[in-house]
């Protein structure tokens, strides 16, 4: 996703574009037995890996037309996320442990998370989520589910008033145990939406 963290360092702005994305767009794989947000997190947390394809389009202010992506996202659990951009020039991203390394074209960059806190807390938010632990995710954000078991609509609002100055909302959207999409609505009015399916095999 787009992030206009304009006081970071190249990489880390780089970084904070897809971190939202990176995981949460990445099934959950099994059925909610009931609509509430401990079930939610629960069914969150069985995913012990998957891959997935997406569709990602940024709505820019400065721009007429949205900028569209896509790829795939892969998860495997415990902590090693990777978003592959395919369209419409390849990059790959992947973070392991407490390191995020960023491929675009023939550069590459490595950043240590403890040196990026802004990053940092979105990682663990995401880490949090695909966890199914929503202490972590409270640390970090207001947390409201509303839907049905069938379709249901979780949203994150930044606590941290810096956390809010950058991002005003993240809604995921899913079916049953799937996440079917991700939204985040930036605090200068900037959006990005991320449409997700299973990839074939999955």
């Amino acid at each position: 996703m787009l992030l206009h963290f304009s006081r970071l360092p190249l990489p880390a702005r780089l970084a904070s574009r897809a971190l939202l994305t990176l995981c949460l767009a990445l099934p959950a794989g099994t059925a909610l037995a009931a609509f509430d947000l401990g079930q939610l997190m629960q069914t969150l947390a069985q995913n012990r890996g998957n891959r997935a394809l997406f569709v990602e389009k940024k709505y820019l202010a400065v721009l007429d037309k949205p900028v569209e992506s896509s790829g795939e996202l892969l998860y495997v659990a415990p902590d090693r996320l990777e978003k592959r951009t395919l369209k419409p020039r390849p990059e790959s991203l992947v973070l392991e442990g407490g390191l995020l390394t960023i491929e675009r074209g023939k550069q590459k960059h490595q950043l240590a998370l403890q040196d990026y806190p802004e990053v940092a807390a979105f990682v663990e938010s995401i880490r949090g989520t695909l966890a199914g632990d929503r202490k972590a995710l409270e640390r970090v954000y207001g947390l409201r589910l509303e839907g049905t078991p069938e379709r249901w609509t979780l949203y994150l609002l930044p606590n941290d008033p810096k956390m809010a100055a950058l991002v005003s909302r993240i809604s995921i959207a899913g079916v049953r145990g799937d996440v079917r999409s991700i939204e985040i609505l930036q605090a200068d009015g900037d959006r990005s939406v991320m449409s997700i399916e299973r990839a074939p095999g999955s």
